[in-house]
């Protein structure tokens, strides 16, 4: 007997779908008039329920979840048991299910250590107060970097690691970016994500000077290295397109396709452009005073302001955010930001893509200061008033009523 196998693809598909062919033409064509109505569910179906491996991790962990995008001081976000990390911890996440990236938040009593583990997510370790060294091994070999409160650097792919306490009587807190969410929701395997054989000698090669504090510039202005000894202290350079005399330096560290750091600082008297991009970028307060504003409405009537001074953070909670930030005291302003890369979606982009900096009257992401709501301006004017200090925006804000302040790109 004949099979649909053995008839011509026309028929075949027709009887795999119990439809008739209308023959006699050159083209054949299903008769969808004899097609029987579509048939409800039946009502006592169960509904399927599915799993997010990420939430139930962190069940498992029993680590304490901050949901927030704003804090006044890392150092005083109280946290809870947190036995991998070998000390106390708290995992912050954004409001929502679309999750690109977290933070860890882990502190390490005077002479602890961490549980040794390796996993297969990025992360990126930024030392908030403490004196304290991690060791990094694939089989026998090993290396060493020690390091104090500003240093920045990443946790190799699926490399082994520990991180010690060497104060002690002080304890040590340090924030670490990862990208655990996505990847955990991909794999859906705890033993594929924290017991994973493969080492990625790409990543890692276990070479003794892999956190040496040197590194190379790049156009326009990459620094590539795998150890910032000292984030506030940072060589930084000129960024003119994001206005106010501000400087900026982009950090490639570990090979990391989901984690890019950058550090930025602007001048007294003076704020950015305001901005917006995808959500989970981190940003870290590494000096000065100031307060940012994050709104999504077109008439700003969500406008949120962020205080905030050395070791705040401020989360940007969504793509559709615009977000800006203003230096409000006696010194420039740094802040690190830890924003998710592109994971793999897309080829790496160029440095030079220009999004982030045009603006959205042609299409990009930024709104220059002639298109900004006065509202901005007359706020900003109020806080240094109520502080004593001149607006120093006029060579940039037409109705500033202050001084002329920075006139290029690194002036102070």
């Amino acid at each position: 007997m004949a099979s649909c196998a053995d008839a011509p693809p026309a028929l075949a598909l027709a009887a795999a779908f119990g439809t008739s062919i209308a023959g006699g033409s050159d083209m054949a064509e299903v008769d969808v008039r004899r097609s029987e109505p579509a048939v409800a569910p039946p009502a006592t179906l169960e509904e399927l329920e599915l799993r997010d491996p990420y939430r139930e991790w962190l069940a498992r962990e029993g680590v304490e979840v901050i949901t927030d995008h704003a804090f006044g001081d890392l150092l005083a976000v109280e946290l809870g048991p947190w036995p991998r990390k070998g000390g106390r911890g708290a995992v912050v996440n954004l409001a929502g299910e679309t999750l690109l990236t977290d933070a860890h938040l882990v502190e390490i009593a005077p002479a602890g250590r961490s549980e040794p583990e390796h996993h297969l997510y990025e992360e990126l370790v930024y030392v908030l107060a403490g004196h304290g060294e991690t060791t990094i091994w694939s089989g026998n070999r090993r290396a060493r970097v020690e390091w104090g409160a500003g240093a920045l650097f990443p946790i190799p792919l699926n490399a082994w690691y520990e991180h010690r306490n060497l104060s002690g009587t002080e304890p040590l807190r340090y924030l670490a970016v990862t990208n655990a969410p996505p990847m955990m929701r991909l794999l859906a395997d705890d033993d594929a994500v924290f017991d994973c054989p493969l080492a990625f000698p790409g990543r890692y090669e276990i070479d003794p000077d892999f956190y040496s504090a040197g590194g190379r510039l790049y156009a326009p202005r990459v620094w590539r290295s795998n150890f910032v000894p000292d984030a506030p202290a940072a060589d930084v350079y000129a960024w003119k397109e994001r206005g106010g005399g501000g400087a900026n330096v982009l950090l490639e560290m570990g090979g990391n396709t989901s984690l890019k750091p950058h550090i930025s600082e602007f001048p007294v008297g003076t704020y950015k452009k305001a901005h917006r991009h995808g959500p989970g970028y981190h940003l870290v307060i590494l000096g000065g005073h100031g307060f940012s504003l994050l709104w999504t409405a077109p008439d700003m009537s969500d406008l949120e302001k962020r205080d905030w001074s050395k070791n705040s953070m401020v989360i940007i909670p969504s793509h559709a955010c615009f977000h800006q930030h203003f230096n409000t005291g006696t010194a420039r302003a740094r802040y690190l930001a830890i924003r998710p890369g592109n994971m793999g979606t897309t080829a790496p982009p160029s440095y030079r893509r220009p999004d982030a900096q045009v603006s959205i009257q042609e299409g990009g992401w930024q709104i220059e200061y002639e298109d900004e709501a006065r509202q901005v301006h007359e706020l900003f004017e109020a806080e240094l008033a109520r502080r004593g200090a001149p607006c120093r925006m006029r060579a940039f804000v037409p109705w500033c009523t202050g001084e002329v302040g920075p006139t290029d790109e690194r002036d102070t």
